[in-house]
């Protein structure tokens, strides 16, 4: 770790975002979007070539709230899946991690897929100088077509109490449903109180980036929290961004004048050695003040999708436990950074196994 030693950065005194009492919560975070089950050929395999296929889930938002679970946080996912066995995936999954799956809505499979399926993606995982790569196959799936009243949000936000609603830029784009399902969350997260986390994940295949980022402007601009990365930003401010040329402290204080509601403002620094080695570092802006760490250098990897959701849960780990904002950023890169290391989407980690590497535990076997 090499924090950066900037004496105008935070202090270690804790973040203080307007946090609903957890006493009146029943979920510490909410995740809305989209899981579909993943499959994958061993190893560093290759789809083309593969004779069998691993089983794991993911999605942006899910993997968040999963991680959140891990570290020990109270959380729920919403999102629409069709009653099948592959669901069944998918919801014996997270209630495996304690994830409250009640406002997850189920409706009659049409046995087909034709009308609605849960979403499918192919992972194949990068090494040397091959990069990973994921083919979708998530057309007409149930959460795609979710509409506002799939969930009754003032049940969930007001009766039974949210910390955080966490979502993002995949699930607003999936369709125009599914966008006015996220803001009638939204609209009801802030008559709650509650906080509303955005991540900016991008796909290509999903939405061109004119497109993404006019919707992720809608949500970041209704949002406390928001998690990118450089190149994140500069898409999202358009043509308002400052010159290529410009440093990340005024990239991202461009994005807190273009969103003055934002009370966080985080993201990852990447740097590409080989499939499997990059530089994860990350930086995090709160009160005006930016700070940023190196993290961890030459990170050998076993399977990169996921990392980012993991960072995601850290930021929001740190919200939630009200440390610092230089700790949180050293939790969450220390959580990215570890899942960085297994198969599969979702964290397998503890909040005390994130917090020995944060705290510059090294990788000798323990006994």
């Amino acid at each position: 770790m090499n924090p950066d030693p900037d004496p105008s950065a935070p202090t270690d005194s804790p973040l203080r975002l307007p946090l609903r009492p957890a006493a009146s919560n029943r979920h510490d975070l909410v995740a809305l979007g989209e899981c579909m089950v993943r499959l994958s050929p061993a190893g560093p395999g290759r789809l083309e070539f593969a004779r069998s296929l691993e089983v794991d889930v993911g999605g942006g938002e899910y993997n968040a709230a999963y991680a959140a679970a891990r570290l020990g946080w109270r959380t729920a996912f919403a999102s629409k899946l069709p009653d099948n066995p592959l669901a069944a995936i998918v919801l014996n999954h997270a209630r495996a991690a304690g994830m409250d799956v009640r406002h997850v809505a189920l409706e009659p499979h049409d046995g087909l897929g034709r009308a609605n399926r849960v979403g499918l993606y192919f992972a194949e995982i990068g090494v040397g100088v091959r990069g990973g790569q994921a083919l979708f196959d998530r057309g007409h799936s149930s959460a795609s077509q979710m509409g506002p009243a799939d969930v009754d949000w003032d049940a969930l936000f007001t009766r039974e109490g949210v910390g955080v609603l966490h979502s993002g830029g995949i699930f607003a784009v999936l369709s125009e449903s599914t966008r006015a399902t996220l803001q009638a969350a939204v609209t009801a997260a802030r008559a709650a109180g509650s906080l509303v986390s955005y991540d900016l994940n991008f796909r290509a295949s999903l939405a061109t980036p004119e497109r993404a980022a006019a919707i992720n402007r809608e949500f970041v601009a209704q949002s406390d929290v928001l998690i990118g990365s450089p190149e994140g930003f500069r898409a999202l401010l358009g043509a308002a961004a400052p010159g290529p040329d410009t440093g990340l402290a005024d990239l991202v204080a461009a994005v807190a004048r273009a969103f003055p509601r934002l009370g966080i403002i985080a993201g990852t620094e990447r740097t590409i050695r080989q499939g499997h080695r990059h530089d994860l570092g990350g930086f995090l802006m709160a009160g005006g003040s930016l700070i940023r760490d190196d993290g961890h250098r030459d990170l050998e990897i076993v399977d990169r999708v996921g990392t980012g959701d993991a960072f995601s849960a850290g930021i929001l780990h740190g919200v939630l436990a009200g440390v610092s904002a230089r700790r949180t950023l050293a939790l969450a890169l220390a959580h990215a950074a570890l899942v960085h290391t297994t198969r599969g989407d979702t964290s397998q980690f503890s909040a005390a196994e994130v917090e020995a590497l944060a705290d510059g535990v090294g990788a000798a076997m323990r006994r």
